[in-house]
């Protein structure tokens, strides 16, 4: 613990010297330098290519050992605004001993089998390395830590089998979180669909998806959800958010999301979840008029912001961040 916490501070002393730009309050450079040691680090690049992807990955992967899951919203088939397949492979080719990981859905479309799961993994071009669907021999529990909604959460039987976690998510809107980052890619997307899923929505046994749970509620379930594979993994997790094809609706509505409106952003990339989370919020809300207003109404209808402050409430990273473009 000790070398991790010298390492983020030579760091963060190192970024300052170099012109970080630093995201907080503070006055007089007694209070900068102190600012600047409580902030978490997250890297920026504006080139989406799988080049960008590479070289924003390799500022964060320190701690990435052993067998790795690369957390993929694979999508409905034919979405328009998944992920590049050529960037996914890239990373995945860099990674040793990595594959995709996924699970089934709870609700009935083209991926709450296995079987038909795997026929929109093939369409959407995800089959270049093995996806482990992670919820295909069952589930397990594993504890949430603090949860005040659950004391511990039902995921998908493989994620146990890896060492590391390396969350992969496009960012975008989302029908019922208001938003989709790398927290609700583990709170979801690790979470079993028969069980993990079922809980996290609240959902009745039958498909009356009107009663699903909403709003802030829904919002606490999935970050304690997601604070269930952060413990799990511990270290060995990282988030990579991609800012590009930002509609209103996630990639699980597939070909019939909305156009999108905002111009692509960049990719942002940090060891702390809340801290990526925040910075591709503020990143957003920093777009024109225009091009905010579906989005925002989106994330702000469905109470998506309680997302970062639940978060904050968990002890599940920093808020404050010094945003390092690389």
């Amino acid at each position: 613990m000790a070398n991790n916490i010298s390492r983020r501070s030579f760091l963060q002393t190192g970024a300052l010297a170099l012109g970080t730009v630093a995201v907080g309050r503070f006055t007089g450079i007694g209070d900068a330098f102190a600012a600047q040691q409580e902030k978490s680090q997250v890297f920026f690049t504006k080139d989406i290519s799988a080049a960008g992807l590479l070289k924003i990955y390799s500022k964060i992967n320190q701690d990435i050992t052993g067998k790795v899951g690369i957390k993929l919203h694979t999508g409905e088939p034919h979405g328009p605004n998944i992920l590049p397949r050529d960037m996914v492979k890239a990373l995945q080719q860099q990674i040793g001993n990595s594959n995709l990981v996924e699970t089934n859905t709870l609700y009935k479309g083209n991926r709450s089998t296995t079987a038909d799961h795997r026929e929109a993994i093939r369409i959407n071009g995800w089959n270049f390395c093995p996806v482990d669907i992670m919820d295909e021999d069952g589930a397990v529990m594993i504890p949430v830590k603090g949860g005040k909604h659950f004391k511990e959460m039902s995921v998908g039987k493989h994620m146990l089998t890896y060492d590391s976690m390396v969350v992969l998510t496009h960012f975008k809107g989302h029908a019922m979180g208001g938003f989709g980052g790398s927290m609700k890619n583990i709170a979801i997307g690790c979470a079993d669909g028969p069980i993990g899923k079922k809980m996290v929505h609240a959902a009745p046994d039958n498909e009356n998806y009107a009663a699903w749970l909403k709003g802030e509620p829904f919002q606490e379930n999935m970050v304690e959800s997601a604070k269930a594979t952060m413990g799990y993994f511990g270290k060995r997790i990282v988030y990579i958010n991609v800012l590009r094809n930002m509609s209103v609706d996630c990639d699980c509505a597939g070909i019939k999301a909305a156009p999108v409106k905002a111009h692509n952003l960049g990719i942002l990339a940090s060891t702390d979840l809340l801290a990526v989370e925040q910075a591709s919020i503020d990143m957003v809300y920093r777009l024109p008029e225009a091009e905010l207003h579906d989005l925002r109404e989106r994330i702000e209808s469905r109470k998506g912001l309680r997302q970062l402050s639940y978060m904050k409430e968990m002890k599940m990273g920093n808020d404050q961040y010094g945003l390092i473009t690389i």
